[in-house]
């Protein structure tokens, strides 16, 4: 919100502590909006263990590339539509009755996929709780910003971003709870319910966005709800830049007259400011899911299994430790956001993301390189029946085969490993007789990495990533997205850069795993470093810095006639 009296220079974590001791209501409202980031947070983890076992329960899945994407990718494809409808309910109809709505949608989706008796009904599933979650991560930004005072709303909206990484380590501890349960997958989509069923009773509990209600001429309530937000000593004051600012933006949105998403659409975009803030709230969308986070994320226990951790529960217990750095991360952000700086932040994890990406496609290069060979006496070990077409194709022409190109074959096969792993091992057809039969010999069975002396490099270099991402690109491009819009077009803004960051989400985790297949895992992570370096550009090019400003100097920054996003910009000048 605009804080008139506020400097917003001094701004920093101590403040949020002061004024929520004075206000515990600021803090109520944070957090009972902000579990939609833990709902956005819970789906992007519980996914990436819950695969592992719904390969294990579908032998369709587990052939299919594909439609293991397509169950991860279908929950951003409804987050899409989520989001785009998301920009559309919250001026129509109020940011807390989205939330509400958000909330619902995914409770259903976790029941549909709790009781899937097929991966199709799952797929339905996902899309339900995608529409929720994008609805929810648009809208918890903008609501928390709406009704924050302008010195805190960094620390207050980063919150959301917390709340995300919460959701993701929660996410791991559930699934590690459940994968010696019967069902382990269902438990695991279906406890997801639980925080949106929160979130809803809490938010019947609290007010709509006093921005909004303001502009829909419904003043009494609008300052009643500020009144306990500020301090005594503060509310008129920022009741005053309220009304100001909402007057002035109906005033300028009476004059250009017409109605509808279409006419708002063509305002929107001929007005210099609207093109500017979007140029930058969109990149910074973009970019957050191109440097591959979301690979990370959704993949997590995949990508451990393939830089040589084989065991499903072993996999997704490394993964925790990512899914606890991001968490950490998030700490950070809130600590430096409204100090450092939205852009500084930015461009620092790009930075690291850049070094991070690039050992991991060099310690992924060493481990296709150096994978242990297959032996053909131990492959025969499991009889004729057993042995991979490919490879026995290969033995006759005297070709000699490694596990990297056993793991690769087309007709799907998998490599047992010998007990002392890096040894050569069996080249064998996937189906549950090989996999039964090499776990009996107490050996480990892999189909999407092999034995490796390198992997716990790719562990460290993962955990590097993470600590890059999460306090800048993790959190800081929702901030953005709720202070570069103008009100009276905040809303469809935001829906916008939300489907842009949804649809971004969509080609990266629909496409990962063929990527691996097509480039190999190194040449995978070296494309998104590539991409992220491409991004730090990009950044430093379009994106302002924000850090303590008022909406109204944010406007009048993007409005100005010598605007350089890499400038520093003075409102007295």
């Amino acid at each position: 919100m605009e804080g008139g009296i506020h400097k917003p220079e001094s701004t920093e974590f101590r403040d949020l502590l002061y004024l929520t001791s004075k206000q515990p209501f600021i803090l109520r409202l944070a957090f009972s909006a902000g579990i939609g980031g833990l709902l956005f947070g819970y789906d992007t983890g519980v996914i990436s263990g819950a695969l592992l076992y719904i390969r294990d329960d579908f032998e369709q899945v587990e052939k299919s590339t594909v439609l293991q994407e397509t169950i991860v990718s279908m929950a951003v494809a409804g987050a899409i539509v989520g989001a785009g409808a998301g920009g559309w309910m919250n001026d129509r109809f109020g940011r807390r009755p989205s939330i509400l709505i958000a909330d619902l949608l995914f409770l259903a989706g976790s029941i549909v996929m709790a009781f899937a008796p097929t991966p199709a009904v799952i797929i339905v599933g996902r899309v339900l709780v995608g529409l929720g979650v994008g609805m929810a991560s648009m809208t918890s930004p903008l609501y928390i910003s709406e009704a924050s005072p302008a010195r805190i709303r960094g620390a207050l909206v980063s919150t959301n971003g917390l709340l995300i990484t919460a959701g993701q380590f929660l996410s791991y501890l559930i699934n590690l709870a459940f994968t010696k349960v019967s069902g382990t997958w269902r438990w695991m989509l279906g406890v997801a319910g639980l925080p949106a069923l929160l979130q809803f009773v809490l938010m019947l509990a609290l007010p709509e966005s006093p921005r909004w209600l303001y502009r829909k001429d419904r003043k009494r309530e609008a300052e009643e709800i500020m009144r306990k937000v500020y301090p005594p000593e503060e509310v008129e004051g920022e009741i005053e830049a309220l009304r100001t600012s909402v007057e002035d933006d109906m005033a300028q949105e009476r004059s250009l007259g017409g109605a509808g998403l279409a006419g708002t659409l063509r305002k929107a975009f001929g007005s210099v400011v609207v093109r500017r803030g979007l140029t930058a709230g969109v990149l910074c969308q973009v970019a957050q899911q191109f440097v591959g986070i979301n690979t990370v994320m959704y993949y997590s226990p995949t990508i451990v299994q393939l830089a040589g951790f084989a065991s499903n529960s072993t996999a997704m217990a490394l993964s925790l430790v990512t899914s606890g750095l991001n968490a950490a991360g998030s700490l950070v952000s809130m600590f430096f956001v409204d100090k450092a700086g939205r852009r500084r932040l930015m461009l620092l994890s790009l930075m690291g993301v850049v070094v991070c990406l690039g050992m991991l496609s060099g310690v992924f290069f060493a481990v296709d390189s150096h994978a242990p060979d297959v032996s053909l006496a131990g492959t025969a070990l499991f009889g004729a029946n057993g042995t991979c077409p490919e490879f026995d194709l290969a033995a006759v022409a005297g070709v000699e085969w490694t596990c990297a190109q056993c793991i690769k074959a087309p007709s799907g096969c998998g490599f047992c490993a010998d007990t002392e792993k890096l040894l050569p091992g069996a080249c064998l057809r996937t189906s549950d007789a090989s996999r039964r039969a090499c776990r009996a010999g107490r050996r480990e069975w892999y189909m999407r990495g092999c034995p490796s002396s390198f992997g716990w490099l790719a562990l460290v270099a993962l955990g590097a990533y993470i600590v890059s991402y999460s306090p800048g690109m993790g959190s800081v491009p929702w901030l953005i997205n709720s202070e570069v819009y103008p009100l009276r077009f905040r809303g469809v803004c935001g829906g916008i850069a939300a489907v842009a960051n949804w649809t971004s989400n969509l080609l990266v985790t629909q496409t990962f795993l063929s990527l691996t297949q097509a480039l190999g895992t190194a040449g995978t992570f070296l494309l998104f470093c590539g991409v992220s370096a491409m991004a730090f550009l990009l950044i430093f090019l379009l994106v302002p810095e924000t850090k303590g400003m008022h909406f109204e100097e944010v406007e009048q920054m993007l409005g100005s006639k010598d605007y350089k996003a890499w400038k520093k910009f003075n409102s007295k000048a």
